[in-house]
């Protein structure tokens, strides 16, 4: 008997803005498994099927278990928020059954990332080439963070930011400004996203130099512009160089 695995995005978490194909492979899975909040997003729609969820900073036991309940032969499906392979469930998946020298097969499933949730909302700011950081420096030294800053300010990257400010990391967000502000104009407009295709979403403009007094939490999702990004009618333009 051979079981499967679905790394399954779940977008931003409301059934409308997930994949059919994704709502197809969690129906026809045996198991669903995720991250606590995930799981309770999903939980409206998937009545009828066993729900595991674990907490956070419990990836990898996330996904030994995922891969046991693969083993007795049923079909998983490891929910992410956003797109599995973008800062999520994914590569952590294929490490552990790599590691253990399974033969199950593994098969990822997109998801609207959290950087294209929020650039709906503003307006179009991911025109042109874009990069996305997190700042968090859980499994990335800051060290490195910093070189990757500086290397998108430098090269005039729209710059889209993860995880920009918790509780114990305050400081990491106003360092990341200060970087993007010798590259980018003080009126770089600037994109902060809350909650997005949730109940408390929340979407503010602003521009860099006004982007430390803003309240950013990890709930946030940054698009800092570059200078080719303006305010048009109350959204965000990032110019591709078409004549209009």
């Amino acid at each position: 008997m051979v079981g499967k695995i679905f790394v399954v995005g779940t977008g931003p978490g409301d059934k409308q803005y997930i994949c059919p194909i994704a709502l197809e492979v969690m129906e026809k899975s045996d198991v669903i498994v995720g991250y606590k909040t995930y799981i309770d997003l999903v939980r409206p729609f998937l009545e009828n099927k066993e729900l595991v969820s674990s907490g956070m900073m419990k990836e990898v036991a996330r996904c030994e278990e995922v891969l046991r309940l693969a083993e007795t032969g049923k079909t998983v499906s490891l929910i992410s928020s956003g797109d599995p392979g973008v800062y999520g469930m994914a590569g952590i998946m294929l490490e552990v059954v790599e590691a253990s020298s399974s033969t199950i097969e593994v098969v990822v499933i997109p998801g609207i990332s959290a950087a294209s949730s929020a650039a709906s909302l503003l307006g179009a700011p991911l025109m042109n080439d874009y990069v996305v950081l997190s700042l968090s420096d859980l499994l990335t030294p800051w060290e490195m963070i910093l070189k990757r800053l500086h290397a998108a300010g430098s090269g005039d990257f729209v710059v889209s930011i993860y995880n920009p400010r918790s509780h114990t990391r305050i400081q990491q967000l106003d360092t990341a400004i200060d970087i993007l502000l010798t590259y980018q104009s003080p009126q770089t407009p600037v994109g902060i996203v809350k909650h997005a295709m949730r109940d408390k979403q929340e979407v503010l403009i602003t521009d860099l130099a006004h982007l430390k007094e803003q309240d950013i939490d990890m709930f946030t999702v940054l698009i800092i512009g570059n200078s080719q990004t303006s305010v048009l009618n109350g959204k965000m333009v990032t110019k591709r160089g078409y004549k209009v």
